[in-house]
């Protein structure tokens, strides 16, 4: 046998992420985005034997010509994902034409609790971020079936709403989107709370350069942003944007950033709430949310927000009561 002075398996990258629900849509391009970002090595795991390793081995015959040095790999088995350093959540039923967020409630609670309690029983010290819809519930489960504590326990939707919001800005006056930084709070869904004063082109509010009813057109499409791809699509929802989405709050963890995100936590006092994720600003680092920034809110949009996380909080509790059934 010829010697040689390599070793026959590449060396393991310095973080590990494991993405439940790997081999679906969201899943498999938030692993691509890591990889292609030399972020982490990536576990994806999902309930069809043979598909997520297919998945992770067209992923890793790719990375010479991406360029990257990250191990992917795919499985069926929690144990695998041991050791991780984010677990990122996007198991569930997908949404179709004419169903709600919450119309998914009953069959991902179940998902989604499952899901948290294996993976965090393999990677105790991970933080935890879900995806899965409808969102700010499904984070709440999650936090209940782990008992993490609140700083570790994450939902992505800020960043994807605030990101549409963007977008739809940037369509409107013909800018680029990367001069425009946009907030969206409440929950992920009909009820959010877009902050036009908070949402500026380098560092002019939105309000000095459009006139409120096409500000209001704007809140409303962003509103709908995740329905109207929906309906576009027919056969599934929206992934690429939401993969973007999480792949920038699993960056600003793995590499400390203290980034201002908006991401759904869970409140214990903030904007007057209690006992509910919803989406607030929030400085993510390796801690993962080390700080939520209370913005100075008007009354109308305090009220929007209150009456967004009483949604959310009616939500809760029917996921609770089916869970018990």
């Amino acid at each position: 046998m010829p010697f040689s002075p390599f070793s026959p398996t590449p060396a393991s990258h310095l973080h590990r992420v494991s993405i439940v629900g790997g081999a679906g849509k969201v899943g498999s391009t938030l692993g691509q985005r890591i990889a292609e970002k030399n972020l982490a090595d990536v576990v994806l795991l999902d309930v069809v034997d043979g598909l997520p390793k297919g998945i992770a081995l067209d992923l890793m015959e790719a990375r010479g010509i991406e360029a990257h040095n990250c191990l992917i790999s795919g499985t069926t088995d929690y144990a695998d994902t041991a050791g991780s350093d984010v677990v990122v959540i996007t198991a569930g039923l997908a949404r179709k034409p004419g169903m709600s967020r919450d119309d998914l409630i009953k069959t991902n609670a179940r998902i989604v609790v499952e899901a948290a309690k294996n993976a965090i029983a393999y990677s105790p010290d991970a933080i935890l971020i879900v995806v899965t819809n409808p969102l700010d519930v499904m984070t709440y489960l999650a936090k209940q079936a782990t008992d993490l504590p609140r700083d570790r326990v994450m939902g992505m939707a800020g960043v994807l709403d605030s990101a549409r919001f963007q977008t739809f800005i940037a369509m409107e006056l013909g800018i680029c989107s990367v001069d425009i930084q946009a907030m969206v709070l409440g929950g992920h869904g009909d009820l959010m709370v877009p902050l036009p004063a908070y949402s500026t082109i380098r560092g002019i509010p939105i309000t000095e350069l459009m006139d409120t009813a096409t500000i209001e057109r704007l809140i409303h499409r962003t509103r709908q942003g995740g329905a109207e791809i929906v309906e576009l699509m027919q056969t599934g929802g929206a992934y690429f944007a939401p993969a973007s989405s999480t792949c920038l709050m699993v960056e600003a963890i793995l590499h400390n950033q203290s980034r201002l995100i908006p991401a759904a936590a869970y409140l214990q006092g903030e904007y007057g709430l209690q006992d509910v994720f919803i989406g607030v600003p929030c400085r993510l680092g390796r801690g993962g949310i080390e700080s939520i920034l209370e913005l100075r809110l008007s009354e109308a949009e305090r009220d929007a927000l209150h009456t967004s996380a009483k949604s959310v909080r009616e939500s809760i509790e029917q996921a609770i009561a089916m869970l018990k059934r």
